[in-house]
């Protein structure tokens, strides 16, 4: 009889991406995401209360509270008040979630408030190009301060 291999893990462990949103803007680091996560990476994204978005606080909060008394509260949209379920919302308006390989990356990108503890030690990359200091203006917002804003109730880890 054959030893087993470690082949799958190995592989999974070599397709993992885990890259830190702290002072990336949002909308970049989705597409970004979206992408990598089409090709068939595992993506991991921490730090999601530290990711930012480019306007004015006063801006920023009225769409979304705007966004968030929008139709039926029992029929939707849903808009979601912690940081890290509200980017991987954003993420999944940059797939084609409808089709099978859309919702097959979208099963694959996972966000978190913060670092989990089986995601210490990994290797975590960040993109310069997609910084806060890239901006043109100092108009931003953190996405933990908008959910704070909109009423969420989560504790940092």
């Amino acid at each position: 009889m054959d030893k087993p291999t470690n082949q799958p893990a190995k592989a999974a462990h070599e397709n993992l991406l885990v890259i830190d949103a702290t002072d990336l803007l949002v909308g970049r680091l989705a597409t970004r995401v979206a992408r990598e996560s089409m090709h068939g990476k595992t993506v991991r994204v921490i730090n999601c209360e530290k990711a930012a978005m480019s306007g004015s606080k006063a801006f920023l909060v009225g769409e979304w509270t705007r966004r968030f008394h929008m139709g039926v509260p029992r029929k939707g949209p849903y808009i979601h008040r912690f940081p890290d379920r509200m980017v991987r919302r954003i993420i999944r308006g940059m797939l084609a979630h409808h089709n099978p390989r859309g919702r097959e990356a979208y099963a694959r990108i996972m966000c978190y408030i913060g670092v989990p503890t089986e995601l210490k030690d990994a290797k975590t990359v960040t993109f310069k190009d997609m910084s806060v200091s890239k901006l043109p203006t100092t108009k931003y917002m953190t996405i933990g301060a908008l959910c704070k804003e909109l009423g969420g109730k989560w504790h940092e880890q």
